[in-house]
Formats: structure tokens, C-alpha cells, sequence
């Protein structure tokens, strides 16, 4: 068994004549000729090896056949890790050499029933990048497809361009330092699907979805550096995905809103994180960072808000009893060309090759992070109360201040609010699941509330703005916030006796 440590970076197919001319791949020695590389990937016809993230191929290379046995990656940002297993293929599958129980006895128990489910084709041109003697990375230059032939004689595919850097020799950053150095000129974009997932996901015909936040995975015997790290990577996993799913959506009008949004969400979740860890991190590291994550999130501008608005405030209006119907009509066709605007400036704004130096920065400088004896040494139980306590007392200053229910102070406190939701859910796995979760529970609840005021105080400050534009909007602007004023009111007056126990009550933590 080996262990195949690579980093996987996706790019448009006009940048390939760029990319080959680049001085680093340019001066690197070539590797033999460009090979045609033909895979065909097995499974059970219920695709049992998916299930258990175990990929199976037979790859033609010329005359030679090889079989390679691949288990599930750790992956983000690209930079991926899995153990496989690769030998000669004479005609009949061989197991005998798989060392890990669970793969073994999974591929031995469906052996007599895989069968070819998709297909890959790509030229590749290698080359070896090696300046100093204890590193060695392939960097391999893949232009093809993936492709199959489903039972009722549809033809589906996908097209192949990317560049895959392989560890032969040397560190993990080494692959990430020479990818930032070629994302630099290029539009390099770090790329978590493997062929196989891709071929898969071909197969199923399951479109891309927006990906949400993971669950936190930390654990109580981790010092709070290493803890950072293993939320921050999941946060550019997020980020990542969803970027490359905006990427494959440039229609404005398509699902790309929902990638756009959720990748602002880990926008927003990362720049939490660096302020809950700031005390065990380096401060330039945390400055640096809060500003560049707060630019990127700021490149999609209002696209988000602006469904909001749509979905929570305009749609659920009834017009029938509005005297001037055609104020209201002018209203909505106001707002879908907005929507439609600071869609398409999302669209335009999510480019490939910043997207990918950023991601690739921040993967960079996580795998930089040092660790001094004294955060080694700390608890991270006590590090994550110690933070938690501080939080819940910013809330509660900035609930008494919101008693005045003045509209910017009840803005303060949601988002106090979000932050020590988000940090409630960061530590989650060190502290009672159950009282966790009602804690939780209870925080969306009060956030939900404050949201909806915020969300009529943004719409009437757009209102206003559009009236200000175009008279006629008047009788419809007054409409829609008069629509929802009994409601605004209720919440304005629920949302601090919600908040009350929430942050004088008994803590889960």
C-alpha cells in the first residue's frame, strides 16, 4: 500500500497554453511523452464500493494494464491524502495485496458482481518539479472527459482540465507553496472532486448542490491551535465547493444564488472563527485574514439580502387590497431587476483565479500555524469556556442596550447573536450533546426574530431609496411595510423577553 498525497487544481481550458509556458512548468523536466490514459471504473450494480468511499479502476496505458484500488480521501482546499493500492491487471480482478481489513473484505465479498459503471479518457503531459534534492512533485496537465453509456442508450459527459501536483518527495506545503506560487499568473482553482466522484455523481445524474457547514469534528484532546485548524479546514471545504459549484452555474437566474450564498456563509463562519481563537493565534496572522475575508465576502454585494427581501417580505403580500394595483406591479418588476443585478454582479465577481489564491493562501498559512508551549499545553475545555463566557457577556451588554428597541442596537445584538451561535457550535463536541442542541435551538429562535426585524428595517431603508427614485412605488412601498407592521411589532417586543434566559440561564457548557 502507498499513500498518494496530491493537490488537485481545476482550470479553464484557454488557460492551458499559459500554463504550459509558465517558467516553473516550462523549465521542469518532462516525463516521457503525453500518454492517452483510458480508465474504466467498477462497482456493484448498487453501487456498494461508493458507499463505502472504495474506487475501483482498470487503467489502459498502451499495451499495459494496471489495477488500482483507491480508499476515501481526507481532502480540503485540494491537498487530499488516501491510501491505494496499485498492481499489473492480466484479466481478472486480484484482491490478495489490499492491507486494509475493511477494503479487502468489502471488494472480496462483491468480487463476482462488479461490473464497468463510467469511463475516463485524458491525455496526460507530465513533468518533474524538483529544485532541491528532498523534493520531487509530478505535475501532471490532464485535458479529456468522463463519460458513460447508461442502459437505455443515453450518452453523458463531462469535460476534464486540470493540473494534479503529486508528493513523491518532500512536505504537504511544499505541493501548497508551489501551487500559490503558480496561482499567482494563473486561474488555478483548488479542486476537491476526484475523476471518480465526478464520474459518479455523471452516473447518478445528481446535480451540484449548495454545501452547508459541517458539523464540528473537534475533540477535547486537541490543544486550540490544532482545533482551529480542524474547523478552519472545514470551513474552506464549504467555501471551496461551493465556489466551484457557483463556477458551474454562471446563469444569474440558475441555483448559482445559493452557492453564492452559501459561500459567504463560510465567508462569515471563518471571520468568527478568527475571532473565538485569536488569543492562540498569531495577530497578524487573525488581522490579515479578517480583512481579506471581509473583502471577499463583500465582492457578491447585496444579491442575498435582495432574495430576502423578495421571498420574506414582497411575496407573501396579497395585493387585492391595495387601491393602486399598478404601484404595486411597478414595485415587483422594481425588485426582480435588482435581484437580477446584484445577481448577475455576484456572478461577475466570483472569479476563478482570486477565489483560488485566496483559497490557496489561507490553506498555506493553516498549514504554517506554530504552536507555543504554553497553547500545547492549554486545555481546550477550559480555552472554549473561557471564550463561550465572554461571548455570552457581550450578548447580554448588548442586549440591555437594545432595550430601547432602536432598530441599529436590535442589529448589534443579532449579531452578537450569530457569533456566539456559531461558537456554540464550534465546541459543541466537548461539551452534553443534549443540552447543547436545545441550547441551539433556542438561539435560532431569538436570532429568527431579531433577523426578521433587521430584514424590515434594511427593506424600508430600500423602499425609501427606490420611492425616492420613482414616485409611483409610493403606495406600494407603504403597502408591503404596513403589510407587516403588527408582526414587526410583536417580535420587537418578544425578541429580548426571548433573549433573557439565554443569557443569564444555566450554560450547557
Amino acid at each position: 500500500m502507498s499513500h498518494e498525497i496530491e493537490l488537485k487544481l481545476a482550470l479553464p481550458h484557454r488557460a492551458l497554453p499559459a500554463l504550459r509556458r509558465h517558467p516553473l512548468v516550462s523549465a521542469a523536466q518532462k516525463l516521457g511523452n503525453a500518454v492517452t490514459l483510458d480508465n474504466t471504473y467498477f462497482d456493484t450494480p448498487a453501487l456498494q464500493l461508493k458507499a463505502r468511499k472504495v474506487a475501483l479502476r482498470i487503467r489502459r496505458q498502451g499495451r499495459r494494464q494496471l489495477q488500482t484500488v483507491k480508499c476515501a480521501a481526507v481532502s480540503s482546499g485540494g491537498l487530499s491524502q488516501r491510501p491505494e493500492w496499485e498492481q499489473d491487471y492480466t484479466g481478472a480482478f486480484d484482491f490478495g495485496a489490499i492491507d486494509q481489513p475493511e477494503a479487502a473484505q468489502l471488494l472480496a465479498r462483491h468480487h463476482d458482481a462488479l461490473v464497468p459503471v463510467f469511463t475516463t479518457r485524458f491525455r496526460r503531459e507530465t513533468r518533474v518539479y524538483s529544485p532541491r534534492e528532498d523534493l520531487r512533485i509530478l505535475m501532471m496537465i490532464d485535458t479529456g472527459e468522463v463519460s458513460l453509456h447508461t442502459p437505455d442508450g443515453v450518452e453523458r459527459s463531462a469535460p476534464i482540465c486540470e493540473l494534479e501536483l503529486e508528493l513523491e518527495a518532500g512536505q504537504p506545503l511544499d505541493l501548497i507553496e508551489l501551487a500559490e506560487t503558480l496561482a499567482s499568473d494563473l486561474p488555478l482553482m483548488p479542486a476537491d472532486l476526484s475523476k471518480a466522484e465526478r464520474g459518479y455523481r455523471l452516473f447518478l445524474g445528481t446535480p451540484s448542490t449548495a454545501v452547508r457547514a459541517e458539523p464540528s469534528a473537534i475533540d477535547a484532546t486537541q490543544n486550540a491551535v490544532d482545533a482551529f485548524r480542524t474547523l478552519a479546514f472545514s470551513c474552506v471545504r464549504q467555501w471551496q465547493a461551493n465556489a466551484a459549484g457557483a463556477l458551474e452555474h454562471t446563469d444569474p437566474d440558475s441555483i448559482a444564488a445559493d452557492f453564492i450564498h452559501q459561500l459567504r456563509v463560510s465567508q462569515r463562519r471563518l471571520r468568527a472563527l478568527l475571532k473565538l481563537f485569536a488569543p492562540a493565534l498569531p495577530a497578524t496572522f487573525v488581522a490579515d485574514w479578517s480583512v481579506r475575508l471581509r473583502e471577499n465576502a463583500n465582492r457578491f454585494g447585496d444579491a442575498r439580502d435582495l432574495d430576502v427581501f423578495h421571498a420574506e417580505l414582497l411575496a407573501p403580500v396579497a395585493p387585492e387590497g391595495l387601491a393602486d394595483e399598478a404601484s404595486f406591479s411597478a414595485l415587483a418588476n422594481t425588485v426582480r431587476r435588482a435581484r437580477e443585478e446584484a445577481r448577475a454582479h455576484a456572478c461577475h465577481n466570483l472569479d476563478m483565479a482570486t477565489q483560488g489564491r485566496l483559497l490557496l493562501g489561507l490553506t498555506a498559512d493553516l498549514h504554517r500555524l506554530t504552536i507555543d508551549s504554553l497553547i500545547q499545553a492549554a486545555d481546550l475545555r477550559t480555552f472554549a469556556r473561557l471564550r463561550l463566557d465572554r461571548l455570552r457577556k457581550r450578548t447580554r451588554r448588548l442586549a440591555a442596550a437594545a432595550e430601547t428597541l432602536e432598530p441599529t442596537r436590535l442589529h448589534a445584538l443579532r449579531i452578537g447573536y450569530k457569533q456566539l451561535r456559531y461558537a456554540v457550535e464550534f465546541f459543541a463536541p466537548l461539551f452534553p450533546a443534549r443540552a447543547v442542541r436545545r441550547y441551539l435551538e433556542a438561539v435560532v429562535v431569538v436570532q429568527d426574530t431579531l433577523g426578521f426585524l433587521q430584514d424590515v428595517d434594511a427593506a424600508q431603508q430600500r423602499l425609501a431609496a427606490w420611492v425616492a427614485a420613482d414616485a409611483r412605488l409610493a403606495p406600494a412601498a407603504a403597502f408591503v411595510l404596513g403589510w407587516h407592521a403588527a408582526r414587526y411589532a410583536r417580535l420587537r417586543r418578544r425578541a429580548l423577553r426571548e433573549s433573557a434566559p439565554l443569557l443569564s440561564g444555566r450554560k450547557p457548557w
